[in-house]
């Protein structure tokens, strides 16, 4: 999400300042300052926002992190975001949520004012991340907590990497359940879009939370297969037992065999869409991209893009996860 919000601002005639864990090294590093810091370092924050307006906070250790890493990340590093804010007279702070504070619901479309459950570590330390936003807004400052779903576009590896790589090598991939359920998505550029329409409102619109998810989707199995249908091979989603996977799957993540994580396995079979109606309302915004529109830009930068992070892996979303057992199954699909 950063590069692609830093280029939309860039686009726009903003100055912008990076502050990220690894250094800058997309074609625009010239033009902007880039820092090499992290957010539990409240000194660097400091020195990071001098002189700026708005702060978007997207930082976050993702579910394959540890514990530690995670809830001093996402919990500790937001209180500090806030703090470094408020005493840098910032006049706004956009906080990037996540849809995983609704846990897995027993309805659907989840309202902003539904009850929050956080599965696992991830889940719980973004619910207490809001909770430090909304003592802060206590404080005086405008805060915007932003809930988008999985969102997808160029420059996004992570877990997707792994149905692309089955896609372009002409495979069937299987997924959870009977596909029949619906799973919202979102493109990236429709994500910073309204983040920049944020950054720019008047308080009262920008003080609030809002969902946000593409208006457009079907079925899992039907927005899924658009892909693989962009691939050409003629190949297929194939729907598999949920109940006995999950079983597999939890095993695999125990001895850390899979990239999978419980967020991803428990719900991917289950229906899992938000109500955009608040935003729309207060913002008339409506995201141009359908879930099918999105997956197929991003499948089509990733076959463009290859080269560029051959033999790379890792736990952020900047790189594709390792497959690990999962490889092994690739051969009979």
């Amino acid at each position: 999400m950063g590069i692609n919000l830093i280029r939309l601002l860039l686009a726009k005639g903003n100055k912008v300042v990076s502050l990220d864990l690894v250094p800058f090294n997309y074609p625009e590093k010239d033009k902007v300052t880039s820092i090499v810091g992290d957010i539990r370092d409240k000194n660097t924050l400091l020195k990071t926002m001098i002189g700026s307006d708005v702060v978007v906070h997207c930082a976050a250790a993702l579910p394959l992190y540890s514990d530690e890493d995670i809830i001093s990340t996402d919990v500790n590093g937001t209180r500090n975001v806030l703090e470094s804010a408020l005493e840098c007279g910032i006049k706004k702070v956009v906080h990037i949520s996540s849809t995983a504070v609704y846990g897995i619901p027993d309805h659907h479309p989840l309202f902003e004012s539904d009850s929050l459950i956080g599965v696992g570590t991830y889940g719980q330390a973004k619910i207490d991340a809001e909770k430090e936003c909304e003592e802060f807004r206590s404080r005086g400052l405008s805060v915007t907590i932003i809930r988008p779903k999985s969102f997808v576009g160029p420059e996004r590896l992570g877990v997707f990497a792994l149905f692309y790589d089955w896609a372009k090598d002409g495979k069937n991939f299987p997924i959870l359940g009977n596909g029949k359920n619906r799973y919202q998505l979102l493109d990236v550029e429709d994500l910073c879009d309204f983040i920049y329409l944020v950054s720019n409102a008047e308080v009262s619109k920008a003080n609030d939370t809002y969902n946000i998810g593409a208006q457009n989707f079907k079925t899992i199995r039907e927005d899924y297969q658009a892909v693989l249908n962009k691939a050409g091979f003629n190949k297929k989603i194939i729907c598999i037992p949920a109940g006995s996977a999950i079983l597999i799957l939890r095993v695999l993540e125990f001895f850390k065999l899979s990239p999978l994580y419980k967020w991803v396995y428990e719900t991917v079979s289950k229906d899992s869409f938000v109500s955009i109606d608040k935003m729309i309302q207060n913002f008339n915004f409506i995201p141009k991209y359908s879930n099918q529109d999105a997956l197929i830009r991003n499948y089509e930068w990733y076959l463009g893009h290859q080269e560029s992070f051959y033999g790379q892996s890792g736990v952020s979303h900047r790189v594709p996860w390792k497959q690990g057992l999962l490889r092994v199954a690739k051969f009979f699909f």
